[in-house]
């Protein structure tokens, strides 16, 4: 393999490790942030309590740093090791889903909107959101389980070998 060829590979397997590590932390904020029931009154509650409100800022920061770097370098760096093109970031998202590694480019799209309220809409409607987190939660598990779509793609499609992968990311269990 040349340098030529060899780099776009080479900066997708690093991005992918950075991702990994990203999954590893939104997990562990996950577990800790949804071991208990969030509702309106919950949402209330924070200004009491700076120990929760510290994690779900933790949170809803990992939430959104992972979707950025997956957006913005993950994928187009995916597309040029599989020598193709990216284009715009929808043009991307919808590639990612066409190629079986994004469930729904839609989705993905409403997570991020729904990040972007999560960061400027903080704590004004409490209903409204408490029904945002447990939209970001289950969208949390779409991000997890797109990074495991990529490192599987890397595996079949491109051929190289698990063990010379990140781990695949386990999904956070519901309690």
């Amino acid at each position: 393999m040349n340098q030529t060829t060899g780099l776009p590979i080479a900066r997708f397997l690093q991005t992918l490790e950075i991702v990994a590590r990203e999954g590893k932390h939104l997990s562990y904020s996950w577990n800790s942030l949804f071991s208990q029931t969030i509702d309106a009154e919950w949402v209330r509650n924070l200004e009491h309590a700076p120990a929760i409100a510290e994690r779900l800022e933790a949170f809803v920061s990992r939430f959104g740093k992972m979707q950025d770097t997956m957006a913005n370098k993950l994928f187009p760096r995916w597309l040029l090791a599989l020598a193709e093109t990216p284009g715009s970031q929808i043009e991307t998202l919808n590639r990612a889903e066409r190629l079986g590694v994004l469930t729904s480019t839609e989705q993905w799209l409403e997570a991020r909107n729904l990040r972007n309220r999560l960061v400027h809409e903080y704590l004004t409607e409490p209903e409204k959101f408490a029904e945002d987190l447990a939209l970001v939660k289950e969208y949390s598990l779409m991000l997890l389980n797109t990074f495991n779509g990529l490192r599987q793609d890397a595996i079949a499609r491109m051929g190289h070998k698990a063990e010379n992968l990140p781990e695949a990311l386990i999904l956070p269990r519901p309690g």
